[in-house]
């Protein structure tokens, strides 16, 4: 197999630099515009619940992940308790323990916010025609097999 030039391989990361993370930043923008206009949550309370949705079930948890620290993620924990989206519930072997997790609101506010995140990506990419989509996705699974791969 032949090993890809110096030229294209530099031709290549700089389309990567133009490319991924301008589409990332408008995909995660709509994401975040829904969560905050539509839905009336914070930024930070949308990652609370993505994350708690992802495993996170304590303050300390969603802390460590969230690189915030467990006043202001108790604040905000606080405020989606308040809202019916996150339930607490107490360990009965270690009071120290609450463990949080998502109530049917909340996993339905999450499916509603990447419902709609889908819905619009489905909308900018209908305009490809098919075979565009089928090299959209080899080349997705060949960056995330280049960059993501142990």
């Amino acid at each position: 197999m032949p090993t890809p030039s110096d030229d294209i391989l530099q031709q290549t990361i700089d389309r990567f630099w133009e490319t991924v993370p301008p589409v990332w930043n408008t995909v995660r923008s709509r994401v975040r515009s829904a969560a905050t206009q539509e839905f009336d949550i914070t930024v930070e309370q949308f990652h609370i619940l993505r994350h708690i949705r992802r495993g996170a079930h304590s303050v300390s948890e969603l802390a460590d992940v969230g690189r915030i620290s467990r006043p202001a993620i108790s604040q905000a924990v606080e405020a989606l308790v308040n809202k019916g989206l996150v339930s607490r519930t107490q360990s009965a072997d270690d009071r120290r323990y609450v463990r949080l997790e998502l109530t049917q609101d909340g996993s339905a506010l999450l499916d509603e916010i990447f419902g709609q995140a889908r819905q619009w990506m489905k909308t900018k990419l209908s305009a490809f025609q098919p075979d565009d989509l089928q090299a959209i996705m080899a080349g997705l699974v060949l960056l995330k097999e280049a960059f993501c791969a142990e």
